[in-house]
């Protein structure tokens, strides 16, 4: 199939492009590709949504009856101790007036709508599983993959072979640790002047809670316990409508104690005495996870090559401090959109050069270099951290003289026997949850008789190395139950409980497990996250 764009992932950044592009030229064809069953199957976040991208895309949204319902009202800030919460002072960039607490995946279910009005056409369930090149080494488009192919690698009866799309220019918009922008970063050298990326893992539910205790735009954020002072993390709950709470969990994944489980950290919060009342004669409806992006302005890498360019949280543009990616996501595709129309239009190559010349001269590359010291200021705790970014927000206005260094995750994880265990309670299965359970209301599903789609580079490394020398830490780090070790001993992936996060290929101490996308349509299918 021949497109003059190709787009992989249909997630704020890349259904932005779609419509931008669009919206300048109502003749170039523009096809979008989502390895999620439908649009929004797979985007899970916060969210407290920033409207200054969309304002800009589509000024009449309002109007339009975009998904944005609950304003934010109230914004609170707390230090947790094991048995207190302590009001501070709300950083600046934490300040919500003006946002929306939503559901990112109505909002790009109905950026979807708003993309197909125009003309674009979206294949939902259709997983892009390889890059095609020209001869001469540009990109010439994406192949979807095979369906129908057994465990064994031989095709059953339900074959459907892959297809090829063409396209004059592709645009990645795969979200965090995109598996096809993984090949692009070795292939072209994209990384090789700027910092390795590094990642937070949220973990996330959607709770039904007692309408007395509910308090429609409330926002509370908290940092502290249960973490200990060395990792970086903390916690959100958003108070939508229909006496709906989000409540969820982000910790940095370079952090360093291998008996550490996020899972179970997140469990763990939600028993704390400040944050138990909330959720006690309530009813947790959803579940899900994913990895994010938080290296921010020393992490982005080159953004284009050959044949395309790469937006959103691929790239890696969230605003930390403001706990905000959605925006930023929105612009960058806005952006590429425009280089790629003015590129297309003029036949002045094959690479947009004028993206990321624009990029730097937006308010996103403002916003991102504003900020980019405080994230890795944590990197010395939480102390530190807090410390140091008052500093860099009141006394230096973000335009400090120098720029923090960032180092990958997996280098961070420290020696099992040099790090205490941690004894965490077990769940209630009131307020806390094992990871099996939290898993079935994620509705993931993948189809069983196909090939793995996470695969080690070499089978001996989880027991010779995982689990000699961190005790397996792959037990712990993935929210779903996915990796375990049996009797052997041996490492079994249970690749059926897949969420698609992404921890297991950021985290793994050696880098040997490799994340590669499924059939089409399988994973998780998240509604109103």
């Amino acid at each position: 199939m021949e497109f003059d764009v190709v787009i992989v992932g249909a997630g704020p950044s890349g259904l932005a492009a779609a419509i931008r592009i669009k919206q300048m030229n109502a003749d170039l064809s523009v096809c979008v590709l989502e390895k999620g069953s439908e649009v929004g199957a797979h985007i899970l976040s916060g969210a407290v949504f920033e409207t200054r991208a969309l304002d800009e895309l589509i000024p009449d949204w309002r109007d339009r009856d975009a998904p944005l319902q609950t304003m934010a009202t109230d914004d609170r800030f707390l230090f947790l101790t094991e048995g207190k919460a302590i009001a501070l002072p709300t950083p600046p960039q934490m300040n919500n007036h003006g946002n929306y607490i939503i559901s990112l995946g109505n909002l790009c279910r109905w950026l979807a709508g708003q993309a197909e009005e125009l003309g674009v056409e979206i294949y939902p369930g259709f997983a892009a599983a390889e890059v095609l090149y020209h001869e001469d080494g540009s990109v010439k488009g994406v192949a979807t993959g095979d369906m129908g192919i057994g465990k064994d690698g031989q095709p059953t009866g339900n074959y459907t072979p892959g297809m090829e799309l063409h396209a004059r220019q592709t645009i990645f918009s795969e979200g965090c640790r995109g598996s096809l922008t993984r090949t692009l970063f070795e292939r072209f050298g994209l990384r090789a002047d700027c910092d390795p990326q590094t990642y937070g893992i949220g973990i996330k539910e959607l709770w039904e809670i007692d309408p007395a205790k509910h308090s429609l735009g409330k926002i509370v954020h908290t940092v502290g316990w249960p973490l200990d002072s060395r990792t970086y993390g903390g916690s959100f709950l958003y108070h939508l409508e229909n006496n709906q709470v989000v409540v969820g969990f982000v910790i940095g994944l370079d952090y360093r104690n291998p008996h550490l489980s996020p899972f179970d950290e997140f469990q763990r919060f939600k028993t704390h005495p400040a944050i138990r009342p909330t959720f006690e004669g309530g009813r947790r409806i959803a579940y899900g996870a994913r990895a994010i992006s938080e290296g921010g302005y020393q992490s982005v890498p080159k953004l284009t090559f050959p044949g395309g360019l790469l937006v959103g949280d691929t790239a890696g543009f969230l605003n930390v401090p403001k706990i905000k990616g959605s925006h930023t996501a929105m612009k960058s595709g806005m952006l590429a959109a425009e280089a790629v129309v003015a590129l297309l239009s003029d036949n002045s190559g094959n690479e947009a050069h004028a993206y990321p010349r624009e990029l730097k001269q937006s308010w996103l590359w403002a916003e991102l270099h504003k900020v980019r010291n405080i994230r890795p200021s944590f990197h010395k705790g939480l102390w530190m951290g807090i410390a140091y970014s008052a500093l860099d927000t009141y006394l230096f206005a973000g335009k400090a003289p120098w720029t923090f260094r960032i180092h990958a995750d997996h280098d961070q994880l420290g020696k099992a026997a040099d790090y205490p265990k941690i004894a965490y309670p077990k769940p209630d299965g009131v307020i806390s949850f094992d990871k099996l359970t939290s898993v079935f209301i994620s509705n993931t599903n993948h189809e069983e008789n196909q090939p793995a789609h996470l695969t080690l580079k070499d089978e001996g490394v989880p027991v010779s190395v995982n689990l000699a020398l961190y005790d397996a830490p792959e037990q712990r780090y993935c929210p779903a139950g996915v990796y375990e070790i049996v009797d052997g001993p041996a490492l079994r992936i249970n690749a059926q409980n897949c969420v698609h996060c992404k921890t297991c290929d950021i985290k793994d101490p050696t880098q040997n497990i490799v994340w590669t996308v499924p059939e089409g349509g399988g994973g998780p299918k998240y509604p109103n996250m």
